[in-house]
């Protein structure tokens, strides 16, 4: 938690649960991000986080985009970037939506299905598109396998399509999995993506354009590497593969950007036990999955957690959010420990939410009111 945002919380005293996000770290990410991967273009997963203050920054700091939908790429434009500087990257688009964006100037897409790109084709002609191939998601914590992407034989023969229809294939592109901690994996999917290039070349067709995906981590309990190490890991990857001939790369960052940059303030509502002989307590907070911690699912994000004023013996506990859904229990398998003098009416810091925690609370589930964030 940076010096700013304990600033914000012992002056102003927000009501909780609320997010609170220092735009000086997302700025920091996104310099770090460029320096580590100079040659490569940024494209800011807008789903991460898409508040106008984040966007508008990246816009001014010269990032493109990466937006799932059109209404992302309407907060995109208003924020002051250009239709230049988008990619509808979602593979999974009705037709209408890829025709609003082509009519907002939008030339760049996504697509891993025929039916995809025959859609792309007739609702944006002359556009570029690119295939999404199938990776493992080894090494990630929280994987994006299997809904996305086609394996290479199909984006091979997809593309080759794509060559005789009214759109300009230019290149593939993979995503190794979100909070990815591990930066060798960026090795196997590029091996296949120019094993792929070679033999497209080898039917006539040149593509020029990587996308490698986001994945870069935000830290959590665990360490992570840095960006210079992701960068130098994914470079030498692309030089091992690619020769002398290494094509142009862009970037898909999101939790990677904003992650780290943002922390939930949240109090206890209630701490019990469910019978005399329970070893662990329930720390009952006021936010919890349908709150925007939607990712601590199967407790794949383990956020760190911080309680000030404490003294207390660390003890295990059971984590819950107040909803009437029992499926709102945040970690039980984890070996979360907080001071055994913890009381209801105790403020807890959630650290690094800064990404997918406003986004997945868009619904007021149980009349919770949506995560209130704050921007400094």
């Amino acid at each position: 938690m940076t010096a700013k945002i304990a600033r914000y919380f012992a002056e102003r005293r927000p009501v909780t649960p609320c997010l609170v996000v220092d735009l000086d770290v997302v700025e920091e990410n996104f310099k770090n991000l460029r320096k580590a991967l100079p040659d490569s273009a940024i494209y800011y997963a807008v789903k991460a986080n898409p508040a106008p203050e984040i966007l508008t920054l990246l816009a001014r700091l010269g990032s493109s985009f990466d937006t799932a939908s059109v209404a992302e790429i309407d907060m995109v434009l208003a924020a002051g970037a250009t239709a230049e500087r988008i990619s509808y990257g979602n593979t999974i688009k009705k037709e209408c939506d890829i025709a609003a964006a082509f009519a907002r100037g939008v030339r760049l897409y996504a697509f891993d299905s025929e039916a995809e790109l025959e859609k792309i084709a007739r609702a944006a002609p002359g556009s570029e598109v690119f295939c999404r191939i199938l990776t493992s998601g080894n090494g990630a914590d929280w994987p994006l396998s299997r809904k996305f992407g086609c394996d290479v034989a199909m984006a091979k023969s997809l593309l080759l399509k794509a060559r005789e229809m009214n759109v300009e294939p230019i290149g593939a592109s993979f995503h190794v999995g979100s909070q990815q901690r591990d930066p060798k994996q960026w090795d196997e999917a590029l091996a296949q993506t120019a094993n792929l290039f070679r033999e497209l070349e080898a039917d006539g067709l040149t593509l020029r354009m990587v996308n490698l995906g986001g994945g870069f981590p935000a830290k959590y309990k665990k360490s992570v590497p840095t960006a210079k190490q992701y960068g130098i890991a994914i470079t030498d990857a692309l030089r091992r593969h690619f020769g002398n001939r290494i094509p142009e790369t862009i970037i898909e960052p999101g939790r990677g950007m904003v992650g780290n940059a943002g922390v939930i303030q949240t109090e206890v509502v209630l701490i019990s036990k469910k019978s005399e002989n329970d070893e662990r307590s329930w720390v009952f907070l006021d936010i919890g999955k349908f709150g925007g911690l939607a990712e601590t699912m199967d407790e794949a994000i383990q956020y760190p957690l911080v309680v000030n004023g404490r003294q207390g013996t660390p003890k295990p506990v059971i984590i819950a959010g107040p909803t009437c859904d029992s499926a709102d229990v945040l970690y039980e398998k984890a070996d979360y420990r907080l001071p055994e003098d913890l009381a209801i009416g105790d403020k807890i810091e959630i650290l690094a939410t800064g990404a997918y925690t406003t986004t997945y609370s868009a619904v007021a589930f149980n009349g919770f009111e949506p995560l209130k964030a704050h921007y400094i």
